[in-house]
């Protein structure tokens, strides 16, 4: 099974905040995606788990949204909210930037949740111990923007203030939290007014998702509260202000049928010494001279339910970006899965939660890697 190949000439989620900060006449900031628009003020709002399909699906619950599609982008490999927003804030593909899943090993310390910033499956946190500037080393965007003179600020949840994802891919601009829906509108609106630079997050729709699915009732109406967020951004853009909506994902729904549970499939051990990733998505780390045998046994468990391959013929496949660092290699499974169809690998035993989750993401599908661009200009 021949794995698939990214189109390197699909525009990125990488490429979305250098062009913005290009139209804003920023130096330094190449204009990737060109955007012809004279910017003053400008966000880039990240509306997690709004993959293209969903949206263009249910554009009648969304008719905002719908009436500004333009662009698709591809979110690059895997299709996850930590990759997704370190592509945002370092303007990087997951090979350069280095968070390659949700989870994914570090020297000395194995396998680490970039979400919590804590071992996985469970542990105390790593904030000291393992910084994440360490993690994640090259400037971001936010500081780049704020050397050059920019008023940069990052609105998002208060809990997310000083997380280790935060201060490994979102650095450098002040940080504005919020709390509902209505405080992130009105935040991201006068950060635009004030002719700054602002990235902004919202992460119910994802989470919706993957608790009801996507389509579900739940779901529906939560897109709905999304499609009003955008309007009233819109609404208060004042002349030179520009929004730009983006996602870091698409979301699956999973089928009974076609998932595995690693942690009880004897055959899925031998050979391995740690799994990372996620469930649409996963790193496994084998011991010294078993990955033949660990790619022959996970092809024969999983057969056509997934992509299942080594990481160097990921990394040539270009699921990466066209660069990998070489500190970046060591987190990349020797053996890389990813799921095709409703398919998935769980953990039941070490990853109750995310085991149990109707929809999932972070594979190579375009359901799951392509997102939308959708601007909003006032001139």
């Amino acid at each position: 099974m021949n794995p698939p190949r990214v189109d390197p000439g699909l525009p990125h989620l990488a490429d979305v905040a250098p062009s913005v900060l290009a139209a804003m006449g920023v130096a330094g900031f190449p204009a990737r995606i060109p955007l012809p628009y004279d910017v003053g003020g400008a966000c880039v709002l990240l509306i997690d788990g709004l993959g293209a399909a969903l949206l263009d699906t249910y554009a009648a619950d969304a008719p905002v949204l719908a009436g500004l599609r333009g662009q698709t982008l591809q979110v690059g490999f895997p299709s996850t909210t930590a990759a997704g927003l370190a592509a945002v804030g370092t303007g990087c593909r997951s090979g350069e930037h280095g968070l390659v899943g949700m989870t994914f090993r570090v020297p000395d310390l194995g396998v680490i949740n970039a979400l919590r910033w804590r071992p996985h499956p469970w542990g105390e946190d790593l904030r000291d111990r393992l910084p994440p500037e360490t993690v994640q080393p090259r400037p971001t965007i936010f500081e780049r923007a704020a050397s050059a003179g920019v008023a940069v600020s990052v609105v998002s949840g208060a809990q997310f203030a000083g997380s280790g994802l935060t201060r490994a891919v979102l650095r450098g601009g002040r940080y504005l939290g919020v709390h509902a829906i209505g405080d992130l509108a009105a935040t991201i609106s006068a950060s635009i007014g004030d002719g700054g630079f602002c990235y902004g997050y919202h992460a119910d729709l994802d989470l919706v998702g993957h608790l009801h699915g996507t389509g579900s009732k739940a779901w529906r109406l939560q897109l709905r509260q999304v499609d009003k967020l955008v309007e009233s951004i819109v609404e208060t853009l004042p002349r030179g202000g520009l929004l730009a909506v983006v996602a870091d994902h698409g979301m699956v729904a999973l089928e009974e049928s076609a998932v595995v549970d690693a942690d009880g499939t004897e055959a899925l051990h031998d050979g391995v010494e740690a799994l990372g990733g996620e469930v649409r998505a996963r790193h496994v780390y084998t011991r010294q001279g078993a990955r033949d045998d660990v790619l022959a046994a996970w092809r024969g468990v999983l057969g056509e339910r997934a992509w299942v391959i080594t990481g160097d013929e990921a990394i040539a496949a270009g699921w990466f970006g066209e660069r990998v660092a070489e500190s970046v290699r060591y987190r990349i499974g020797d053996v890389v899965v990813a799921a095709r169809g409703g398919a998935g690998v769980l953990r039941r035993s070490a990853e109750p939660v995310e085991s149990s989750l109707v929809g999932q993401h972070g594979s190579i599908t375009d359901a799951e890697l392509l997102v939308p661009l959708l601007l909003a200009a006032r001139r």
